[in-house]
């Protein structure tokens, strides 16, 4: 039996036990009031019991049915006011100098005990060990888990879900701690504000196969089907981070699939990496949402959710807004031809100063040459002058 159908039959039993001594009571007939009494208990705990019973059950999606826009419907705090993932506008950032770069803490020492990796229906999580964790903030905090959002390879559609200065990237990659100083485990920390801290890297095509990125895709066939899971080697998780882990962008928000708890701590990284389109396309097109017993076959893509507003919430950056702020790319093209001109301008200049300097060059040559001619011709007169005139004979 369903532990749900046995909840449901508790709470039935419950109900009849209750009205019947209702009933009773009200036909004058002597009932227990002690039973009565914790009937009356009774009825907050099994209404929790059930409600939690059935937003366990609920099926939800990114869209249709379910879909995005009804998720506060179901599960309240994602209509809250502190949500994610959001839209981070460099300029409007402030900078914070007490934010040092993150620290991941054995990320690299990942044994010999094999990953756990499983398909859940919304996209691929591989389980971290428990002995790395996350320095460099408040709190130490421990890993539980990694997963990835995508799109479905539609151009200029992206796949991430944080955006800069409203542009996506093609896909966003997620490193899950929870807050191990103040909690025992991930379910006692996920409903508490500073419970979780989540690192947030955005990935990009290029033309280079990313190795790091391997350790993942080439095993995900393994777990094409929803609730399929299969056991990967271990590896160097550190390997899918960007190199840079000193210029990020921090906020508060929420975990950005149900129940959308506001208990995330957000580390969003400046600097991309890079994976290769085939490595993209394995990720858009390998894994399905539907179960391997369903008929239908649903390919699992546009597992991102749409960036959510502020709310007056202030993003933190660890770097100077300039120093990081994102170019456009008619900035770009005015910084090239900038450039551009210059050099040519520069090169006008040093042009028209070598031509100068040759010309003043070639006048005081022409002047030295003109001196030592009259030189000579004021010697040789001086010498025509003092030799003596010939004698003529008497």
């Amino acid at each position: 039996m369903r532990p749900s159908s046995l909840k449901g039959l508790l709470w039935s039993h419950a109900c009849r036990t209750g009205f019947s001594m209702l009933n009773r009571a009200v036909a004058g007939r002597r009932v227990n009031m002690d039973s009565l009494g914790l009937f009356v208990l009774l009825i907050p705990t099994f209404s929790h019991w059930t409600a939690a019973s059935s937003a366990d059950e609920i099926s939800w999606s990114y869209s249709g049915i379910a879909g995005q826009s009804e998720w506060s419907e179901y599960f309240p705090d994602c209509g809250g006011s502190s949500q994610s993932p959001v839209d981070v506008i460099t300029t409007q950032t402030k900078y914070d100098p007490s934010l040092v770069p993150v620290t991941p803490l054995g990320y690299s020492q990942h044994g010999n005990q094999p990953f756990s990796m499983h398909n859940n229906g919304h996209t691929v999580i591989v389980e971290l060990p428990e002995w790395m964790g996350l320095g460099g903030l408040p709190w130490f905090f421990t890993a539980v888990q990694l997963h990835l959002h995508w799109g479905n390879g539609a151009p200029g559609r992206g796949g991430s879900e944080h955006t800069i200065n409203g542009r996506s990237s093609d896909a966003e990659l997620h490193v899950v701690h929870y807050n191990a100083e103040l909690y025992p485990n991930m379910s006692a920390a996920m409903t508490q504000r500073d419970g979780l801290a989540v690192l947030g890297i955005l990935i990009e095509t290029g033309d280079e196969t990313n190795p790091g990125f391997n350790n993942i895709l080439n095993y995900m066939s393994r777990i094409r089907h929803a609730n399929q899971r299969a056991f990967i080697p271990a590896f160097d998780v550190q390997s899918l981070l960007p190199k840079d882990l000193g210029r990020y962008y921090r906020y508060n928000g929420s975990l950005t699939t149900p129940p959308c708890y506001q208990s995330v701590i957000w580390t969003m990284f400046h600097e991309r990496v890079q994976i290769s389109k085939a490595q993209l396309l394995k990720m858009e097109m390998m894994l399905y949402s539907s179960k391997i017993q369903e008929a239908d076959r649903m390919l699992l893509q546009d597992n991102f959710r749409i960036t959510q507003p502020l709310n007056h919430r202030v993003i933190f950056a660890s770097f100077s807004a300039e120093s990081g702020r994102e170019l456009s790319s008619g900035e770009v093209t005015a910084i090239v031809i900038g450039v551009m001109c210059g050099c040519v301008g520069v090169a006008v200049i040093i042009r028209f100063i070598v031509k100068t300097i040759r010309t003043k060059e070639t006048e005081k040559s022409q002047e030295k040459k003109t001196d030592l001619a009259l030189t000579i011709t004021s010697k040789a007169e001086r010498k025509e002058e003092l030799s003596p005139s010939p004698q003529t004979e008497p």
